[in-house]
This record gives C-alpha cells, sequence and structure tokens, in this order.
C-alpha cells in the first residue's frame, strides 16, 4: 500500500456484516482491513495513511462510542462513521460530540455509506495536511536564531522595525538584516504569509478581516 493510498477500517463483530460492507468498499476501489473487535483494531498500528473507521456502536468487549473515546484521548486523529441496528438519540449525540462523520442505522443505503466514506476520508486528507504543513513550520521556526526569533514574534505582531529596534536595543538596520533573515528561513514570500505562519504557531491571534 502507497503512503498516500487511503485505507478504510471496519470494525463489527458480524462476519455478515464486516464481509458486507467490505465488498461494497472495495467496489470503489479503495483497500479495506477488517476487525472483529475494538482490541483487534487497537493491536495494529497507528495509520499514517488517510483513513477513516467504520465502526458499529454495540461490540463485545469494548464498545464502538468506548473505542472512539480512547482514539481521541491518544490523539489518534481518524475519523469515525457509526452503524448501527439500535441507535438511540443519546448514543448519536454523544458520537457526534466526539467528532463522528456520521451515524447510520441499519438496515442503510450503500450510497449513503459510501457518501460518508468520501466525506471522512477527505477530512483525514485534510487533517494529514495540516499536520505536515505544522512540522514543516516548526522545523522552518528552530531554524531562526534566538535574536532571528525575537524580531519574528514582534514584527508579526504589528510593530514596526523601529519600535523593534528600541525594544531590543538594536539599529534599525540590524532589524531589517534580521528581518529578511526571517522571511528567508521561514520560506515567506510575502509578510501576509509570515503572518499566517505565526497564526499557525499561536504566536498572534487570527485576523478575519
Amino acid at each position: 500500500m502507497s503512503e498516500n493510498e487511503p485505507v478504510v477500517f471496519i470494525v463489527d463483530d458480524d462476519p455478515d456484516v464486516r464481509s458486507l460492507i467490505t465488498r461494497l468498499i472495495q467496489s470503489v476501489g479503495l483497500p479495506v482491513e477488517a476487525f472483529a473487535s475494538s482490541q483487534e483494531f487497537l493491536s495494529r498500528a497507528k495509520p499514517e495513511e488517510p483513513a477513516c473507521i467504520v465502526l458499529d456502536i454495540r461490540l463485545p468487549g469494548l464498545s464502538g462510542l468506548d473505542l472512539q473515546e480512547r482514539l481521541v484521548q491518544s490523539g489518534i486523529d481518524v475519523p469515525v462513521i457509526f452503524i448501527t441496528g439500535f441507535g438511540s438519540v443519546p448514543q448519536s449525540v454523544r458520537a457526534m460530540k466526539a467528532g463522528a462523520v456520521d451515524f447510520i442505522e441499519k438496515p442503510f443505503e450503500n450510497q449513503t455509506l459510501l457518501d460518508a466514506v468520501n466525506r471522512a476520508l477527505e477530512k483525514s486528507r485534510l487533517a494529514l495536511r495540516r499536520r505536515s504543513e505544522m512540522r514543516e513550520i516548526d522545523e522552518r521556526t528552530k531554524s531562526l536564531t534566538p535574536r532571528e526569533y525575537e524580531v519574528f514574534v514582534r514584527i508579526v505582531s504589528g510593530l514596526a522595525n523601529k519600535q523593534v529596534a528600541d525594544e531590543l536595543s538594536l539599529s534599525e538596520k540590524t532589524v531589517k538584516i534580521h528581518r529578511a533573515n526571517v522571511m528567508r528561513k521561514m520560506q515567506a514570500r510575502t509578510f501576509a504569509e509570515l503572518v499566517h505562519m505565526a497564526e499557525r504557531l499561536n504566536l498572534v491571534s487570527p485576523s478575519y478581516n
């Protein structure tokens, strides 16, 4: 399986349901891994590719809702689609509050499940892309010298070069040199892009102008 190829996990203790959903997902060309219990799924390595879980809410041992909570607590960000033949409003509310993409009652239309899987995989792709971007921004930030970082924090907060120079007891020319180094090392093509990176790092509050 290639690094970027998505995978759909199925967790259901009913072998007939697992087989049915597996064939359905495979019919649209998506790889599938099926598990009979939450414990079986948890023994699998954390997915690095875009992924989602089609999860039965009622399972022996660790329930589907409990598995969802365990994943959230462990920082494993895999979108969940619940399927159930015995759903209740409190269960659906709990599932959606914890971030479930959908809560589908059996029997379900094939297209309903496929649409939910597509939404979940797109959500997973976006989350992976954002995490990758954050890792890159963090690495670029680490390349700054302590003084460059001090200048970085001040210029993205809106201070002019002269104000930064006064605060740090530097010449304005030196601040301009540090500012240019920050732009280069952070790989920011524009100052607005640099500010956006600072927002991602929580150095400044996001602007919505």
